[in-house]
């Protein structure tokens, strides 16, 4: 058991960087699995339209946790947004999506629909054996990040830069993590953080 060792190896100011530097590392994977983890943060209801044409499905959820006050039951946001008038989305504001979605679909459009909340795009996979490395390619644990408005593979607190992430097996593998950063022209800029 265990998380992922994630390793920072971009930073950007330009989230288009920042996603199509992660995209040049996913084809690096040996193995990349079908499906894709999308995570998003959504403050206005501009932002949940723009949203709601890529993901029309979801699911949409409350960002923070809500309450029925009657029961004490947890509520989960029921509403269609692509139908929801502007006082329903609008009080149900923030929204979020956590979920896997087929890789290789809406991934571009994902990315062009982020506003300014936090977001992430996560692909896992199994790294190729390398001879410098320090720990054989597992698909368990490797796989690439990119957290938009976020300095933690976690997804702790709002930043103004978006960042990289390579994931290795959760003893980690600073030689990899440095090589791929190279790779992109840039170094690994931080420590080592747990990781999915």
């Amino acid at each position: 058991m265990g998380n992922s060792k994630a390793y920072p190896v971009l930073r950007a100011t330009d989230a288009v960087t920042a996603y199509t530097q992660a995209k040049r590392l996913v084809e690096l994977l040996e193995e990349t699995e079908d499906k894709v983890w999308l995570m998003v943060e959504l403050h206005t209801v501009a932002e949940v339209r723009r949203m709601a044409e890529v993901l029309p499905q979801g699911p949409y959820d409350y960002l923070d946790a809500r309450r029925d006050p009657a029961t004490g039951d947890y509520l989960r946001f029921e509403a269609d947004v692509t139908t929801a008038d502007l006082v329903t989305l609008e009080e149900a504001l923030p929204l979020n999506i956590s979920e896997e979605f087929p890789r290789g679909v809406v991934e571009d459009r994902f990315m062009a629909a982020l506003g300014t909340g936090m977001a992430a795009i996560e692909w896992r996979g199994r790294w190729p054996e390398d001879e410098e490395a320090e720990c054989h390619g597992t698909a368990r644990y490797d796989g690439v990040q990119v957290v938009f408005h976020g300095e933690h593979a976690q997804w702790d607190g709002w930043a103004e830069r978006h960042t990289v992430f390579v994931h290795t097996d959760k003893w980690g593998d600073l030689p990899r993590a440095r090589k791929l950063a190279a790779y992109l022209g840039s170094e690994v800029v931080g420590e080592g953080q747990p990781g999915w």
